[in-house]
């Protein structure tokens, strides 16, 4: 084989090799498409939305359906107001709830919908209602510290026996 044959091989070997690198940095980084595919925007407030960040995924069912655009504190509730969009031809029911869920036990967090049963749906700028903050791991292990806690300090010992009368005998 020429030598110029194998260095064409070798050079294009190395273009794939960058190209691979980028493809998984970009998955890792959640920026997998690089266009604005469009959709439709829905908002939802939650008291906490834990460690949640912009770009996250939607998922319904398991199935990534759109993408967390922002999070910011709306200064009249002092809720999280998370914005999302999501792909259009997927309509979720006026009486859909969002989640903010763990992907495994200490993964990235993301947006899960679950679809209701009305007929109406969700239209572009809608506020989703029933919403459930993220768990987070902290405030759980706080609280079953503070609950082994107080069952140990209310604990009451028996009481010990009477003590005899002085001068009978037992």
């Amino acid at each position: 084989m020429p030598k110029k044959n194998v260095e064409m091989l070798v050079g294009l070997f190395v273009v794939l090799g960058i190209a691979a690198l980028v493809f998984i940095a970009l998955k890792a980084a959640n920026l997998g498409s690089f266009g604005n595919n469009g959709g439709y925007t829905l908002q939802a407030r939650f008291d906490n939305i834990g460690s949640l960040k912009p770009r996250a995924p939607v998922r319904s069912a398991g199935v990534t359906v759109g993408r967390v655009i922002s999070i910011r504190l709306d200064p009249k509730t002092y809720q999280g107001l998370v914005t999302m969009e999501i792909q259009h031809g997927l309509e979720f029911p006026r009486d859909s709830s969002a989640k903010i869920l763990t992907a495994g036990l200490l993964g990235d967090q993301y947006v899960g919908l679950e679809a209701g049963g009305e007929e109406k749906n969700l239209a572009a700028g809608d506020m989703v209602t029933q919403t459930q903050s993220a768990v987070v791991l902290e405030n759980l292990i706080g609280q079953f510290l503070f609950n082994k806690a107080a069952e140990a300090g209310t604990a009451v010992p028996p009481a010990p026996p009477p003590l005899p009368a002085p001068g009978t005998k037992k």
